[in-house]
């Protein structure tokens, strides 16, 4: 299995995001994604759908999806603009929607791709019931809010557990993104035990190495697994 890169612009230089963004994809990043974040849900606040719509054109000139990480409370009323603005999948948190079945369906009426996010301390039963309606889990292995904190190790468990699971009930079609304190010394593990999204942020976007340097390094480790 083909592991994918989606770099997170969460620590890029916002004086250079278009530069970066498209040093990212001329290095062979398969995806861009966008921690959005609304100051409540999570401690931080950082982009709107401006954002994705000035990064749109970039994303679809390289083919590569534009992907919104909701870490919002009550996800359905950015949801639309969002969708507008140009994202291709959008993803909301289990721990932040009353109804997700609903929200789900309301990103796929809208033409998106829908996933469901989990913190690190929800365990994945929550996950039981709306496993078949989702295009991607993705799995946090950080506390969501700040850039550049460590991978949680017992992320690896879970992933390993989802794998499982997802191949149980030949869910083939569910992507299972990985976020958090992934870099070159780990990306191997989270692969190898599962994930075939990896969401990179500070150990692609930093002031010492170039974008393009970070992600060969980045496929480097993964062409261990």
């Amino acid at each position: 299995m083909s592991v994918k890169l989606a770099p997170s612009i969460l620590t890029a230089d916002l004086t250079r995001l278009g530069e970066q963004v498209q040093e990212a994809l001329e290095a062979g990043a398969d995806a861009i994604h966008l921690d959005v974040m609304d100051g409540r849900f999570v401690p931080n606040l950082t982009f709107g759908p401006l954002i994705a719509a000035a990064l749109k054109p970039l994303t679809r000139a390289a083919n590569v999806p534009l992907e919104a990480h909701l870490m919002v409370e009550k996800p359905e009323n950015l949801i639309p603009a969002f969708v507008e603005a140009g994202a291709d999948l959008l993803t909301v948190h289990m721990e932040t929607c009353l109804h997700l079945d609903r929200t789900i369906q309301q990103i796929k009426d809208l033409g998106a791709k829908a996933g469901v996010t989990l913190n690190p301390a929800t365990p994945l039963v929550t996950l039981e019931e709306i496993l078949p309606a989702v295009d991607l889990v993705l799995i946090m292995s950080v506390n969501p809010g700040f850039g550049g904190q460590s991978y949680i190790p017992g992320s690896t468990q879970k992933i390993s557990r989802l794998r499982g699971l997802l191949d149980a009930r030949r869910l083939v079609h569910v992507e299972l993104e990985v976020d958090g304190g992934i870099s070159p010394a780990n990306a191997a593990d989270v692969a190898a035990a599962g994930a075939s999204i990896l969401v990179v942020g500070s150990s692609v976007f930093n002031s010492s190495t170039s974008v393009a340097a970070n992600i060969a390094s980045l496929k480097r480790a993964l062409a261990r697994v």
